[in-house]
């Protein structure tokens, strides 16, 4: 499990209940001890469970765990429960739902993408962007490793990754071999990936000897095509197919020869289906 702050347990939980719950508190059922039951409605992957245990015991509720973060459940699997005041659980039961709802959603996503390419090729990795939904990024990482995938990059000072935004910036912006040379002596402990967005660009990362060339919004029959000039010109580099990657079209890049995918798609995934029952003890 990624760890994940106190205070970013408390930013979830006051974005919804910083004045408390009023219908509960009109009613005055507060006091009350009750049960609160967390089910996934349909089949699939699971995520977010222990952050959801983490919010609900931030509630000072009792929680009891049926199943762990990356396991798959069959339908109208009860996730967790937990016991306590009607007043705490109501605090606790929309936060935990829209966590396990959207966490679930993105793992599940992720699993899919894994096995559909892996059915073509077992070695096939999928790896997620840095371009999380502002504000998700803890849980979509978790997500995204609870699903089966990889991190292409967690934030910009954990690898090294040139981009023509940078190359433009560069005293020599078409010495393709100088800037690859300076990065691998800057930073030895790292692999050097270079995104490239023709084809032309991706012959000049190769024969520059990128560690990983990045192929940005190609077709697959153009990935196929860079990849049969990469085993002349960089039979050590390895090539990664990026941009526009989904569940729809993975299967035709990975019959293109990519054993390594970059996404964002899991991210955007829509969330399932979690059944929340609240009742009395």
């Amino acid at each position: 499990m990624f760890y994940i702050s106190d205070a970013e347990l408390d930013r979830l939980l006051l974005e919804d209940i910083a004045y408390g719950d009023l219908t509960t508190r009109a009613l005055d059922i507060g006091k009350q001890i009750g049960q609160i039951s967390f089910s996934r409605q349909q089949a699939g992957r699971v995520s977010g469970v222990a952050i959801a245990v983490r919010l609900l015991q931030k509630l000072m509720l009792e929680v009891v765990v049926n199943v762990q973060d990356g396991e798959d459940v069959t339908a109208g699997t009860v996730l967790m429960t937990a016991t306590g005041t009607a007043k705490r659980l109501h605090q606790g039961w929309k936060v935990v739902q829209n966590v396990l709802e959207w966490s679930c959603g993105v793992a599940q996503y992720m699993a899919q993408m894994v096995t559909t390419a892996q059915n073509i090729n077992p070695l096939v990795q999928i790896a997620c962007t840095r371009k999380s939904i502002p504000g998700t990024k803890s849980l979509a990482i978790a997500a995204v490793i609870d699903g089966g995938g990889i991190l292409h990059r967690a934030g910009t000072a954990e690898s090294v990754l040139l981009f023509a935004n940078h190359r433009r910036f560069y005293v020599e912006p078409d010495n393709w071999g100088r800037m690859v040379a300076r990065l691998k002596q800057a930073a030895p402990e790292k692999k050097v990936i270079v995104e490239a967005d023709t084809i032309e660009e991706a012959l000049a990362a190769l024969k520059a000897q990128a560690d990983i060339v990045q192929l940005d919004k190609f077709t697959p029959e153009q990935f196929a095509t860079v990849l049969a000039h990469a085993r002349l010109l960089a039979p050590m580099s390895m090539l990664s197919a990026a941009g526009g990657i989904t569940l729809l079209n993975i299967a035709d890049y990975v019959r293109a020869g990519a054993q390594l995918l970059v996404t964002s798609a899991p991210y955007y995934a829509p969330p399932v289906d979690i059944k929340v029952r609240l009742q009395p003890l």
